[in-house]
């Protein structure tokens, strides 16, 4: 659509928000919070799990509560901010994620801690999305959008990091239940902000009902999915449970497709994820999430036990990482974002982020920081800073506003199911090639200082043939990017509309100009 028609005369949707960079700034502290408590936790795991007595077989469910209702419920979110409005339910969510935080900081058992990460999950699922498509609304020129949208890519990509930093700092010189407490004053201030500041274009509100079937069957598949991954993790997967919630989620989400397919008012109109360039930058997003997530976790570990990094320590560590991010979102995405097509992005931006992953197959317990993981991480968030940029702004482009929501529903969806495939699958690949290094060389280790170094030998190996795994889907991110995503830069060749022959519907307020 050209720049005309989406800024037609007397348009309510073509009309610039004078507030909208106000607005992107209580967006990004929203955001922030939301990926920080991705990771924060997961440092206060051991001191909460000693607190509240929860056993090892319960602990995954700190994490996994959060993950079920943060994924199984975010196209619903999505479809909620495009009934609704996105302002409503970003405050909602926002007011509700807060309430749910201070539960969770105030839990005096494992139920509370358990009912608390799954509301954090559920205001979560709906104040994602509508952050995410508020942005795609309100920010309708190449130019201003290109930044907008390096701003929020360096915080959905480093602010995990930033969590590891925080989580260590709260833990180790407050109390685990402050990495909990510290979401309240981001999400009111963020709410009061949003409240206050944002001004939703008119028109740009669904009006259909609410296609409840679709909302159990997404929803029920989702978080079938996502427990298979995460009961892969500590069951196997020929547990018997975890082959039958893959068979389940499988069931289920075919029936969702069906649905969608005949329903008069969609959850999810199939044109949102049908669309060439959408479906690439999903799929590509989601396969580089899996291989960062595992990363994290590997990363984490080895710098804490193999290296005896203290919490505060291994953050640090990771700052090389976010610093890339930063720079590589905010500057390279944001500079060239309006002179090359996005594929010319994502695709060299998820190249080098392998070759950072490249760098890491080399670790040894002995590895030195500087010579080793500084450049890898640099370059790990280069790549991903790049290409994470061009990816969050094409999936939300050429989306009519109705369908702002559940488009950016999506973008979340593909990161949340990339989290939990990352985790399980590299964990087990890395705990066999751990097993079996230490079944071949335990044997010949003679005193107990021997065989400690066996074991820890073997956890790096394990790292290690993991990380392979990680450079092979980093390598297909990138393939698929430069395959399937073939919008031209903004300003040449327009992306596709999300519904073909739509010259009648209201105009579109970000597609390319």
């Amino acid at each position: 659509m050209s720049e005309t028609a989406a800024k037609a005369p007397g348009s309510a949707l073509g009309a610039v928000d004078p507030n909208r960079w106000k607005a992107l700034a209580f967006i990004a502290i929203a955001q922030l919070m939301v990926v920080l408590d991705a990771t924060i936790v997961n440092i206060a795991l051991p001191s909460a799990q000693q607190d509240l007595g929860i056993s090892d077989g319960n602990r995954q469910w700190v994490v996994t509560a959060y993950a079920l209702a943060f994924g199984g419920l975010l196209l619903f979110g999505g479809r909620i901010a495009d009934l609704w409005g996105r302002k409503r339910a970003f405050v909602i969510g926002l007011g509700g994620f807060a309430a749910a935080s201070a539960l969770g900081g105030a839990a005096t058992n494992e139920a509370m801690m358990f009912g608390a990460r799954a509301l954090q999950g559920a205001f979560g699922a709906l104040l994602a999305p509508a952050a995410l498509s508020l942005l795609a609304v309100m920010f309708t020129d190449a130019k201003e959008r290109a930044k907008a949208f390096g701003i929020y890519g360096a915080i959905a990509g480093g602010g995990g990091a930033v969590g590891l930093i925080l989580g260590g700092f709260l833990t180790e010189y407050l109390d685990w239940r402050w990495t909990f407490f510290v979401n309240i004053p981001f999400a009111i201030v963020a709410a009061a902000g949003a409240w206050f500041v944002i001004r939703e274009p008119e028109g740009g509100r669904n009006r259909s009902s609410l296609d409840i079937p679709g909302v159990i069957l997404s929803t029920l598949g989702l978080v079938a999915l996502v427990y298979g991954f995460t009961r892969a993790e500590s069951n196997g997967w020929g547990d018997s449970l975890t082959v039958g919630m893959f068979v389940a989620s499988g069931v289920l989400l075919l029936a969702f497709v069906l649905v969608e397919a005949k329903v008069k008012a969609p959850l999810l109109p199939l044109r949102v994820v049908t669309e060439r360039n959408r479906g690439g930058v999903y799929l590509s997003l989601g396969l580089a999430i899996i291989a960062m997530f595992g990363l994290f976790l590997f990363l984490t570990y080895y710098l804490q036990i193999v290296k005896g990094y203290s919490p505060v320590k291994t953050g640090f560590a990771f700052l090389p990482m976010i610093v890339g991010m930063i720079v590589g979102s905010t500057q390279i995405g944001t500079r060239l974002m309006t002179r090359v097509a996005p594929r010319l992005l994502m695709g060299p931006g998820f190249v080098v982020a392998a070759l950072g992953m490249l760098l890491l197959t080399q670790l040894e317990i002995g590895s030195s920081y500087a010579a080793l993981l500084l450049p890898a991480m640099v370059l790990l968030g280069l790549g991903m800073g790049t290409a994470f940029m061009p990816a969050m702004s094409l999936a939300t482009q050429g989306v009519k506003p109705q369908d702002a929501g559940v488009a950016s529903a999506m973008v979340n969806t593909s990161q949340q199911v990339g989290g939990a495939i990352g985790t399980a699958l590299l964990n087990t690949i890395a705990a066999s090639a751990t097993t079996s290094y230490i079944a071949d060389h335990i044997g010949g280790a003679a005193g107990k200082s021997q065989q400690q170094l066996v074991q820890l030998e073997g956890m790096v190996q394990g790292y290690t043939s993991a990380i392979w795994f990680a450079v092979g889907i980093l390598v297909a991110a990138a393939a698929i990017a430069l395959t399937f995503v073939n919008a031209g830069r903004p300003g040449g060749t327009a992306v596709a509309s999300s519904e073909e022959g739509a010259a009648d519907e209201v105009p579109v307020p970000v597609v390319a100009h």
